[in-house]
């Protein structure tokens, strides 16, 4: 079986998101979001180039966590697909970025992870014994920190 993947995008949110629902009372995200872009010169150095701006629009659950979570700022990564569209009040063609999954940026984000409470008998290493799967054994990871050039 192939792995399933969705187009993503990395950015900013440029505007603090607004939470409105539609006719049939489904919960609708909308943002304005920039994207940086950077080039590297012939010397390997970077130049840092004017970031891009776009709409960013969320459905359901996706909309109703991303208006609790997100603010003007924030860092983020997505998963979904671009929508082309004529807009009604020109006529002209449009595009944004229809969100299925999103999160903050954890390479340029701090924040605290709070998890549900574990079921009894699980430990910080694994979910209890009979837990609802069985995963194979790990090995130890090596840290990435020099990789990751941090």
């Amino acid at each position: 079986m192939s792995i399933e993947t969705e187009s993503a995008v990395a950015g900013f949110v440029a505007t603090n998101p607004t939470l409105t629902y539609t006719e049939d009372g489904v919960a609708r995200l909308y943002a304005r979001i920039g994207m940086e872009h950077s080039r590297q010169e012939p010397d390997g150095s970077w130049t840092q180039l004017e970031p891009t701006f776009h709409d960013m629009t969320a459905f359901r659950r996706a909309a109703e966590e991303g208006y609790e979570r997100f603010r003007k700022g924030d860092k983020f990564v997505a998963t979904g697909r671009v929508h082309e569209y004529t807009r009604q009040k020109d006529g002209e063609s449009a595009e944004e970025f229809i969100v299925s999954r999103f999160g903050h940026d954890v390479a340029r984000t701090q924040y605290d992870v709070r998890r549900t409470p574990r079921q009894a008998g699980a430990t910080e290493d694994g979910p209890a014994q009979g837990a609802g799967f069985d995963s194979p054994a790990r090995r130890p990871q090596q840290s990435r920190t020099a990789a990751m050039g941090l």
